[in-house]
């Protein structure tokens, strides 16, 4: 690991983003090859305004309560050894301490994540989400809800972005995407969550 280097954005007096550069690309390339030799990645579906949609991209997850968001639970799934030790990392940077892993694998350009926010109840009401991209450099978009500000952001491979504070009620956020992208990203986000019996 090269040592890693922090930038701090202020988005508000009470809520900012703070991007760590952590792995260089042989380390970043050996962490996306661990971490999908370790989890079992699916096509889940999701409801969407009311109709149940296939989401565009792969996903996996790890921890030990259950995670409910678009009115689909994740079960609790036992976390390995690599997320376990991606997770120690996770810790020690951010300052903060997560039980659960969501994984998502980009395959290509035309994979993406629409505008959102991660607000569940059973995050609590100021979470900490802790964000690594591996692979494909891709913009990462996140848009005031209430207000015009609009940020995008480039996620290189070996970094980490943790949102803190109120961004996750302030602000939505997104992965759009980019025409003529073959290479794939690997997204492992990190999250406490706090009241693990919410099912729909």
């Amino acid at each position: 690991m090269q040592s890693p280097t922090k930038e701090t954005l202020e988005l508000s007096p009470t809520a900012f983003l703070e991007l760590f550069r952590v792995y260089d690309e042989a380390e970043s390339s050996a962490w996306m090859a661990r971490i999908t030799g370790e989890v079992r990645l699916e096509q889940r579906s999701i409801v969407l305004f009311g109709k149940e949609v296939m989401q565009p991209r792969l996903i996996g997850w790890a921890g030990n309560v259950a995670y409910t968001y678009s009115r689909s639970t994740l079960p609790p799934r036992a976390m390995g050894p690599v997320l376990a030790e991606l997770l120690s990392v996770t810790e020690r940077l951010s300052g903060c301490c997560f039980n659960h892993a969501l994984i998502n694998l980009y395959r290509h350009g035309e994979d993406s994540m629409g505008m959102h926010s991660d607000d569940e109840p059973e995050l609590g009401r100021d979470p900490t989400i802790a964000s690594w991209s591996f692979g494909a450099e891709r913009r990462f978009v996140l848009a005031q809800k209430r207000g015009p500000r609009r940020l995008r952001l480039a996620l290189p491979s070996g970094s980490l972005l943790c949102m803190k504070g109120d961004v996750q009620h302030a602000y939505v956020h997104g992965l759009p995407k980019v025409r003529g992208l073959v290479a794939p990203r690997l997204n492992v986000t990190f999250r406490a969550i706090s009241n693990p019996h919410r099912v729909f």
